[in-house]
């Protein structure tokens, strides 16, 4: 009877691993032979995103709090709450909203790379910086602006969600929608000089 031969790493199927770059670097540990105005900008875009992250993964207990609560009122109480719905609703889009940018600095958004991956560094940046300066940064300076008008308008008229009973204020929510275009177009700067170390070097830093 044969034994089973163990499988090497090369052998394990890696393919949710690369769905996403996960970069898991500290901001700063960038190489050696990069230009310093760009170290400097890129480390410190990196560590604004990496606080924004620390900071706003605290939104994650509220939202846990007010879904959990709901979950024993209503299966255990028969008492279902009517705030807990909007509160879950709109933590959770603000969260998502607000940590994109700190997403985009790991490289944990999903992309369609099965052929990108394949490409030498210099012409996935190549791609990539055209991508940012004719889609992203047009698209993100829109959504801005866009967003705002919303959020100033909450706030002067200080809207109310008609979804419950409970009609919870939408301002704080509309307001992390320009924030996190905001924090998405500063991460993209740091994204963009990124790709042009790699087209000058053919490797990423």
């Amino acid at each position: 009877m044969n034994a089973t031969v163990p499988e090497t790493p090369q052998d394990l199927d890696v393919t949710d691993e690369l769905i996403a770059e996960r970069r898991s670097g500290a901001p700063g540990d960038l190489p050696d032979d990069m230009a310093g105005w760009m170290r400097s900008a890129i480390t410190r875009i990196d560590t604004f995103s990496l606080w924004c992250g620390r900071i706003f993964c605290w939104m994650l207990v509220p939202l846990m709090l007010a879904m959990v609560w709901e979950v024993v009122a209503r299966k255990l109480f028969v008492a279902p709450t009517m705030w807990a719905y909007d509160v879950s609703r709109m933590l959770s889009g603000a969260l998502f909203l607000v940590g994109a940018g700190y997403a985009l600095m790991r490289g944990v958004h999903i992309r369609a790379d099965f052929i990108y991956r394949n490409w030498a560094p210099r012409r996935q940046a190549a791609i990539d910086a055209v991508l940012y300066l004719a889609l992203f940064f047009p698209a993100m300076i829109f959504f801005l602006l866009i967003s705002y008008g919303f959020a100033e308008k909450a706030w002067v008229r200080w809207e109310l969600s008609m979804d419950t009973a409970w009609m919870a204020p939408v301002a704080p929510v509309r307001t992390a929608m320009p924030l996190g275009a905001f924090f998405l177009i500063v991460q993209g700067v740091s994204e963009l000089l990124k790709c042009i170390y790699a087209m000058q070097k053919n490797r990423w830093p």
